[in-house]
């Protein structure tokens, strides 16, 4: 099973910035589960300054949190899948963006621009569960047409690039 922490990481225009604060960063997405001591020792600094440093970071909201990343095909999810919605009523989207919460298969909504209102990120054990899943818990919202794209093999997943950050100089 691959289980494997990652930090949540939001990057925020800040003053309060600087070079540390970046070699923190790319310490904790590389391993959200390092010691503080370790970052230390890593950043030439106190224990005691890291963890000041990462609380910083968490008020600024450059820091979300920390998660444990699960694969979904080691639980059985083998079909991983997108519904973008066109929403036949935009009135209703929070209505429908509610009622998409209460799908447990379902693991992020975002609202978007272009060709659909809204795009959905599912998992499912297979193809058989996910037309379950559309037929049962998705179609019956009737909140407009649907479109489902199936992935075939994620190739990669990263934060955002933190080396492209500006620092207080």
């Amino acid at each position: 099973m691959c289980i494997f922490a990652s930090p949540k990481i939001i990057i925020m225009s800040s003053t309060q910035f600087d070079e540390l604060d970046r070699k923190i960063l790319k310490l904790l997405i590389n391993n959200a589960r390092k010691p503080y001591l370790e970052i230390a020792r890593e950043c030439n600094v106190s224990g005691a300054s890291i963890h000041q440093r990462i609380q910083k970071l968490t008020s600024l909201g450059l820091i979300e949190g920390f998660e444990t990343q699960i694969n979904p095909a080691a639980l059985g999810y083998d079909t991983c899948a997108y519904v973008g919605f066109v929403l036949s009523d935009p009135l209703r989207t929070e209505e429908v963006v509610a009622a998409l919460r209460n799908v447990p298969e379902i693991v992020e909504v975002h609202y978007t621009t272009g060709k659909y209102d809204l795009l959905a990120k599912l998992y499912a054990e297979n193809n058989t569960h996910l037309l379950k899943v559309i037929r049962d818990r998705i179609f019956v919202l009737n909140a407009g047409r649907t479109e489902t794209l199936i992935s075939f093999k994620e190739e990669f997943s990263r934060q955002v690039p933190i080396d492209q950050m500006s620092v207080d100089q």
